[in-house]
């Protein structure tokens, strides 16, 4: 009998537990203006859209209210432009991050490329962009090592990105000017 009693009250008290996680300080400038909205997403109600959420707005909540991309557009469109030629294993628009995938260059055959690019800001600016590269270079027992990767290259590649991104800024300034 017991634990008939019991068990309704710890499924009741884990369901307030786990309300009370949700994000209690959302900007509201990046969700709808509708003032029902806005306090939906602030206090992160469990039942919304005709569901019931535990953790604040889903993911297509915050797509739809303008959240797809946290970064720079001009900086995340340059970035994937130039690591293009690699295969990406992982690029997050919300995070700003893109990871590569190890690419080995046919022309030089035992070394390969691995390059992750962190975007850190909305804004275009150089400080809002960072570059790491991984060298690895195949021995004489065909594993492969990890070599040293000139600090130069990263910084080159970081300009790339920064030149491209002003190139593409400048382009749709023109479509809309």
């Amino acid at each position: 009998m017991q634990k008939i009693i019991i068990f309704p009250i710890l499924a009741t008290a884990a369901l307030v537990m786990l309300t009370a996680c949700s994000s209690s300080s959302v900007d509201s400038k990046n969700y709808p203006q509708d003032p029902t909205d806005v306090q939906q997403a602030r206090n992160g109600s469990l039942v919304a859209n005709g569901g019931m959420r535990l953790f604040g707005e889903s993911d297509d909540e915050r797509y739809a209210a303008g959240q797809a991309i946290a970064v720079n557009a001009f900086l995340w469109r340059a970035s994937l432009d130039t690591v293009s030629f690699m295969p990406i294993a992982n690029a997050d628009p919300v995070g700003g991050t893109i990871l590569t995938d190890w690419y080995e260059n046919p022309e030089t055959p035992g070394e390969r490329f691995k390059i992750n690019v962190l975007i850190l800001d909305k804004k275009l600016r150089s400080d809002a962009l960072k570059v790491a590269i991984y060298k690895q270079t195949l021995d004489k027992g065909k594993n492969w090592r990890d070599s040293k990767v000139e600090p130069k290259l990263a910084r080159d590649l970081e300009d790339k990105i920064l030149v491209r991104a002003r190139e593409l800024k400048i382009a749709g300034q023109k479509k809309t000017g």
